[in-house]
């Protein structure tokens, strides 16, 4: 079944047979692969008036386990973004009502992000939407091909230096 990498693979191989242009089997894939998928996940965050942004800060906050709060810092580095637009998320969550922002109790010059109930509430009613629209984007793999991809994504972010303390 060729698709449309096959195609540009071919059309090079023809103009410049003098070239290997095999990464691009991986990476073009790669790269498609991410517009449907990205444009998907969009679309169940936005049926819950998020974004991939907003989506993340609500879900790292719920998923770090009660008290629900981090630091802004912890929040960045999970994120892996600048601190201005870790910022800016923040403002946003905070003008909705969905975080707060409030004095250390252990560092009185440091701040802490907390989930609010409403916040709390609405990453429980946006995550099974979000997992539901995952498991829809990988029924065309079965077990063994999900694992095999999970495999060869883990050796490549690896190989690229993406370390576990950077996750």
């Amino acid at each position: 079944m060729a698709d449309h990498v096959d195609r540009v693979v071919a059309q090079w191989a023809a103009e410049r047979p003098d070239l290997d242009v095999s990464p691009m089997e991986v990476l073009g894939r790669l790269k498609r692969l991410y517009r449907l998928v990205d444009g998907e996940l969009n679309r169940t965050f936005g049926e819950h008036g998020l974004d991939a942004a907003s989506f993340d800060v609500l879900a790292t906050l719920r998923r770090s386990g009660p008290p629900y709060r981090l630091t802004p810092t912890g929040l960045m580095q999970s994120a892996m973004v600048t601190s201005g637009a870790i910022t800016q998320r923040l403002d946003r969550l905070e003008a909705r009502g969905l975080v707060t922002r409030t004095q250390s109790d252990q560092d009185g010059r440091s701040r802490v992000v907390g989930l609010t109930p409403e916040g709390h509430a609405l990453i429980d009613r946006a995550l099974p939407d979000h997992l539901a629209t995952e498991r829809r984007l990988l029924a065309g793999l079965d077990e063994a091909r999900t694992a095999a991809l999970v495999d060869a994504m883990r050796a490549m972010l690896a190989a690229l230096g993406d370390s576990p303390e950077q996750r």
